[in-house]
């Protein structure tokens, strides 16, 4: 004979199993992100890969063709922003395969790799410290492209870059220092 508390929980108990599969299967709600992140990255890096082939042409035609034009000026700051451009792309393939690792999956073949592999997180303040990373060398970039640029007009420009260099050299030794840190 059964108990009237478990027919009472029974439905309560299925309900519960539904909700709880609904919850767990939302989950899968982060492949909006990690897809568009994926194929983000994929046109980030054949646009930088263009943009250096560009500059590959640029230089073969000047020296090779006798081009017109000095390309001295065009070279450095082409290539600076697909360095740029590629360093976004990896931002966003760590985050997209950062975000599946934590929230659908484990990536098998990224376990077989040393835990510092970049797609080896394991909390979201990991992910977010590996993308952070990138993104600070992203702008250190930005910030050499913009000095390629710079027209010294008075002595105090030049010590105001070298002000804006110590700071970022400043920077990056703080985060080497956090890094090493961690890992110790």
């Amino acid at each position: 004979m059964r108990d009237s508390k478990d027919t009472d929980r029974s439905p309560q108990r299925a309900a519960e199993k539904h909700f709880e599969y609904f919850l767990w299967s939302s989950r899968l709600l982060v492949m909006l992100a990690v897809v568009p992140s994926l194929a983000g990255a994929t046109v980030l890096f054949l646009i930088g890969t263009a943009d250096v082939i560009g500059v590959i042409t640029d230089a073969a035609v000047y020296y090779f063709a006798d081009g017109a034009g000095d390309i001295h000026d065009t070279v450095i700051p082409k290539i600076i922003i697909a360095v740029d451009i590629y360093l976004i792309a990896i931002v966003l393939l760590i985050f997209g395969t950062g975000v599946y690792r934590l929230f659908v999956s484990p990536i098998d073949q990224a376990e077989t790799h040393t835990p510092e592999h970049p797609f080896n997180v394991r909390s979201f303040d990991q992910l977010k410290d590996k993308i952070a990373r990138v993104v600070i060398l992203a702008v250190i970039i930005e910030f050499f492209r913009a000095v390629v640029d710079i027209k010294f007009q008075t002595p105090l420009d030049a010590i105001y870059l070298a002000l804006a260099i110590l700071a970022l050299a400043g920077g990056l030794y703080l985060m080497s220092h956090a890094h090493r840190k961690e890992t110790d």
